[in-house]
C-alpha cells in the first residue's frame, strides 16, 4: 500500500521556511555562534539612527553580543563629531556615518579600507506642522511654489541643509527670495522645530524627519533635484571586536531586513 506522507512531509516543511524568511537569513549569519558575549563599541550619526535602533536589539538576541552607542555627526568641529571621537581615542569597533566623510578615515588610515559596508542612501524631503495644509512637492514646479508661499523655512545644519542653501534654491530660482526667512538650524532635529510651529516648513533627510511627531510629511523633493546621502560603515583600525563588528554591519545591509530600513525613511541598498 503506498504512502503519502512523504509530500505532505515536504510541503509542511516548504510552508514552514516561507513562513520563516528573513528569519532563516539573520540567523545564518550567526551560523557559528562566538565563544562568548562580546560588548561592542559603535559610532553612528544622525541619518541611520532609526533604522540602527530598530534592527540593533535583534542583532544582539541573535548574537549574544552587547552593543553600547555613541552618537554624533559624521563631520564637523562638535566634539561628538566621530573623527573626533577617534581622534581623541574614544574605543569604536564599528563607525556608521555618511560614505564620503569614512572615505576621508579610511584615508587617514583610521578605518581599515577592507571593512567598508554600503548601508543605504538618504534622500531629503519636507515636513509641515501637524494640521497644517500639506502641500505638494512633487514635481520642481510644485515645490517650488510651496517654498515661496510658506511664511518661513527650515533646514539642517547636516550635509543635507548645505545642499538646500547653496544647491536647491539657486536651481529652483528662487535664492534672492529665500533670502530672510529661510534659516539653517543648528543642531536640534529640523522637524522638531517645524512641530513646535516655529517655522512653516522644514526639509531634512527624511530619516531624521519621519521618527518626530507633530509634523505631517509632504513626501521626498522631486528626485531631479535630489541629493542623495549614503551611509555606510566601517571598522576602525584599533578596534577590539573586529569581526563582531563586521556581522553587525552585514547584518544591517543584509536584503532580509531591507523592509524594516525602508520603513525609517531611508531607501536601501539590498532588496
Amino acid at each position: 500500500m503506498k504512502t503519502h506522507s512523504t509530500p505532505v512531509r515536504v510541503s509542511a516543511a516548504r510552508r514552514l521556511f516561507a513562513a520563516l524568511g528573513a528569519g532563516i537569513a539573520m540567523t545564518a549569519l550567526f551560523a557559528a555562534p562566538a565563544v562568548q558575549a562580546e560588548d561592542l563599541h559603535v559610532m553612528n550619526s544622525g541619518g541611520f539612527t532609526a533604522a540602527y535602533k530598530l534592527l540593533l536589539p535583534r542583532f544582539e538576541a541573535a548574537s549574544g553580543d552587547h552593543v553600547g552607542t555613541a552618537w554624533g555627526p559624521s563631520m564637523g568641529k562638535a566634539p561628538e563629531a566621530i573623527p573626533n571621537r577617534l581622534a581623541r581615542g574614544e574605543p569604536a569597533d564599528a563607525v556608521i556615518m555618511v560614505g564620503y566623510a569614512l572615505d576621508d578615515l579610511i584615508k587617514a588610515g583610521k578605518v581599515r579600507a577592507d571593512s567598508r559596508v554600503e548601508l543605504a542612501d538618504s534622500r531629503i524631503g519636507v515636513v509641515v506642522k501637524a494640521g497644517d495644509t500639506v502641500p505638494d512637492v512633487g514635481t520642481p514646479e510644485k515645490l517650488k511654489a510651496a517654498l515661496l508661499a510658506a511664511r518661513s523655512v527650515a533646514y539642517s545644519d547636516s550635509a543635507s541643509g548645505v545642499y538646500v542653501e547653496r544647491e536647491l534654491f539657486k536651481k529652483l530660482g528662487i535664492a534672492e527670495q529665500m533670502q530672510g526667512k529661510a534659516v539653517m538650524v543648528q543642531k536640534t532635529p529640523v522637524a522638531e522645530k517645524v512641530a513646535a510651529g516655529d517655522y512653516a516648513l522644514g526639509l531634512q533627510q527624511v530619516s531624521e524627519l519621519l521618527p518626530v511627531k507633530g509634523i505631517a510629511f509632504a513626501g521626498k523633493i522631486p528626485e531631479s533635484l535630489q541629493s542623495v546621502t549614503r551611509f555606510a560603515g566601517g571598522v576602525p583600525v584599533n578596534a577590539q571586536h573586529p569581526e563582531e563588528a563586521m556581522k553587525l554591519l552585514k547584518y544591517m545591509a543584509a536584503p532580509a531586513v531591507a523592509k524594516d530600513v525602508e520603513s525609517t525613511g531611508l531607501d536601501p541598498l539590498a532588496h
